[in-house]
């Protein structure tokens, strides 16, 4: 058993995989089921997916409610978020810190539809 991938209610798809492939991801499968088209996002360094699930016929605005963050490991935190904002001007929900317990260093910022992102650089 374990972990596989997340699956992520999207308004802009095209807008959502610019964001994230400017943070690294690929795009590693995408399918359409029942007119809702699924996007798979990851990175060679873990088998873990984001799913987003982009359905055009739906007008509702989505609400990442329940859901506290998402997260990207990156190899350095700051540079991580200098990049993203300089590409994708997102909301910024806290720049880069050490986060001493977890012996890390992240910045969180917000995706196209308002997820909280991670951007988050393990320590040795």
């Amino acid at each position: 058993m374990g972990l596989i991938h997340t699956a992520l209610v999207v308004s802009d798809i095209d807008a959502t995989l610019d964001f994230y492939a400017d943070l690294g991801l690929e795009r590693t499968n995408e399918f359409e089921l029942d007119g809702v088209r699924n996007v798979y996002v990851g990175s060679d360094d873990t088998d873990m997916e984001l799913q987003f699930k982009y359905d055009p016929t739906s007008a509702a605005r989505v609400e990442p409610a329940g859901i506290d963050h998402v997260a990207v490991e990156v190899a350095d935190a700051d540079r991580a978020f200098e990049d993203i904002v300089e590409a994708q001007s997102p909301e910024v929900v806290k720049p880069p810190v050490d986060i001493d317990p977890a012996n890390a260093r992240a910045a969180f910022v917000k995706d196209p539809d308002g997820y909280v992102v991670e951007l988050v650089a393990l320590e040795d």
